[in-house]
C-alpha cells in the first residue's frame, strides 16, 4: 500500500518499500552530482589543461631569460661570471616566485639584484684587483648602489618593465586557478533537502508505479533543476564578466610589454647597465672612497666561468625561436574557446534537461504524479527571484559557499 513513502507517494498500489525510496534517495542525489559533473568536465578540463600549458611556459621563458643573461656575463666579463652567477640565479628565482603567486613587490626584487650586482661589479670591471674586496665592503657598496646610481636609470627601467609584464601574467594565472575553483565547488554543490525530494519525485517516483522507462516532462524538469540549481545560476552574470576580463587580460599580454618580450631582453639592460657603469668607472671610483673608503682587499682567486651553456640549450633554442608567436597564438586560441561558455551557469537547467534528463517534445511524460500529455504548471526563470512561484521546489536564501565563490569571482575581475 505504500503508507510509510514519504515522497512517492500513490493512490494506487506500489512496488516500493520505504527502504527502496531511501535509496533511491541517494541514487537521484549521486545521479544529479554525475550529470552535473559530466557536463562541465570540458570546461574544466579546457581550463586546467591551459593554466597547466602557460605555467609550464612561464617556467621555460624564465630558464631561457636566465640562461641569456649568464651567456652574456660569460662571454663579455668573464672574470665576474661566476660571482654574478648567483645573483642571477636569485633574480630568476624572485622572477618566478612572484609569478606564480608569492608576496613580493617586483620592485624589491630588481633592486636586490641591482645592489647585489654592484659589488661584483666593482670589484671585476670598475677598480679590479687580484684579489677580492672583503665582506664588509661588499656590504658598504651594496647599501651605496641606490646613491651613487652606477647603473643610471637602467634599474628605475627594469622595475617599470618588470612590473608591467609579470603582474598581467600572475594575474592571468591566478584568474585561470579561480576558474577551476569554481568549477569544483559547483560540482559539488550540497543540494538542500527540498531539492532531492524533488529529485527523487523527479527520477526515481515513476518506478513505485512500474513505469521505469517513463522521463520526465520538459517543463517540470526545468521547474525541479532550475529549483535545485538556483544558486550556482547566481554565478551567472559574474561567470559572463569573468570570461570577459580574462579576454581583456589577454589582449594586454601581448607587445612590447608582453611577459616574452620583456624578459627575453633583460639580459641586454644588464649589458647597457654594466657598460654605463664601466664608462663611468673613475668617477664612481671616486663617489666609492669618499663613502667606503679605499677596497680592502683580502686574498681569493675568482673562479672563472662555470657556466654550461650547453645544458638546456637545444630545448631552449627550439622554445625562443617563435615563442611570441606561438604563446600569442595558444592565448587567443584559449580565449575564444572559453568564450564558447559565457552562457554556462545561465544554461545549466536547459543543458541538462536538454540532453540528458527530460522526454522529448510530443511524447508522453511523467510529471511528478502520473503519465500525460504535456505538463501544464508555469515554467518559472533561472536564479533564486524567480524561485517564489516554483511549483516543484521551495528555494531558502542563497547558499554560503556559492556566495564565497561569487566575491570571489567579483575580486578576480577587479583585480
Amino acid at each position: 500500500s505504500g503508507v510509510d513513502l514519504q515522497v512517492c507517494t500513490s493512490k494506487n498500489p506500489t512496488c516500493c518499500t520505504k527502504k527502496m525510496e531511501e535509496r533511491y534517495q541517494t541514487a537521484a542525489k549521486q545521479d544529479i552530482q554525475q550529470v552535473l559533473q559530466t557536463s562541465s568536465s570540458t570546461l574544466k578540463f579546457l581550463i586546467s589543461h591551459n593554466a597547466a600549458v602557460f605555467q609550464e611556459t612561464f617556467e621555460m621563458l624564465i630558464r631561457l631569460a636566465e640562461n641569456y643573461t649568464s651567456t652574456l656575463l660569460c662571454s663579455a666579463y668573464r672574470t665576474m661570471a661566476a660571482e654574478a652567477a648567483v645573483h642571477v640565479q636569485e633574480f630568476f628565482t624572485d622572477v618566478g616566485l612572484f609569478l606564480f603567486g608569492a608576496d613580493i613587490s617586483t620592485e624589491e626584487f630588481v633592486n636586490r639584484f641591482f645592489d647585489t650586482l654592484f659589488p661584483v661589479v666593482y670589484n671585476h670591471v670598475i677598480n679590479p684587483g687580484l684579489t677580492d674586496i672583503s665582506l664588509e665592503y661588499v656590504e658598504c657598496l651594496r647599501v651605496a648602489r641606490r646613491d651613487i646610481r652606477p647603473f643610471g636609470n637602467i634599474p628605475k627601467k627594469a622595475i617599470g618593465q618588470m612590473g608591467r609584464s609579470l603582474l598581467p601574467s600572475r594575474t592571468f594565472l591566478q584568474a585561470l586557478n579561480l576558474g577551476i575553483e569554481v568549477i569544483n565547488t559547483t560540482d559539488h554543490l550540497h543540494f538542500s533537502k527540498a531539492c532531492s525530494r524533488a529529485l527523487l519525485r523527479m527520477q526515481y517516483c515513476p518506478h513505485c508505479q512500474g513505469l521505469t522507462l517513463s522521463k520526465p516532462c520538459m517543463g517540470y524538469c526545468l521547474n525541479t533543476m532550475r529549483g535545485c540549481l538556483a544558486d550556482i545560476a547566481e554565478v551567472d552574470l559574474h561567470w559572463r564578466g569573468y570570461i570577459q576580463s580574462l579576454e581583456e587580460l589577454s589582449g594586454a599580454l601581448n607587445g612590447a610589454q608582453s611577459i616574452e618580450h620583456v624578459l627575453l631582453s633583460f639580459h641586454s639592460l644588464v649589458r647597457d647597465a654594466l657598460v654605463q657603469a664601466r664608462i663611468n668607472g673613475p668617477e664612481l671610483s671616486e663617489q666609492v672612497n669618499k663613502i667606503c673608503g679605499p677596497p680592502v682587499r683580502k686574498p681569493k682567486q675568482s673562479p672563472g666561468c662555470s657556466f654550461d651553456q650547453n645544458k638546456d640549450n637545444q630545448g631552449l633554442k627550439m622554445f625562443s625561436r617563435d615563442s611570441e608567436e606561438t604563446f600569442a597564438h595558444r592565448r587567443k586560441e584559449f580565449i575564444s574557446q572559453l568564450r564558447l561558455y559565457r552562457a554556462f551557469y545561465g544554461g545549466l537547467a536547459e543543458q541538462l534537461c536538454g540532453n540528458e534528463l527530460a522526454a522529448a517534445d510530443g511524447l508522453p511524460c511523467w510529471n511528478g504524479e502520473d503519465v500525460i500529455r504535456s505538463y501544464t504548471h508555469r515554467v518559472v526563470g533561472s536564479g533564486i527571484k524567480a524561485q517564489s512561484a516554483n511549483p516543484e521546489v521551495q528555494v531558502k536564501g542563497t547558499d554560503p559557499v556559492i556566495s564565497q565563490i561569487i566575491d570571489k569571482l567579483k575580486h578576480v575581475i577587479q583585480v
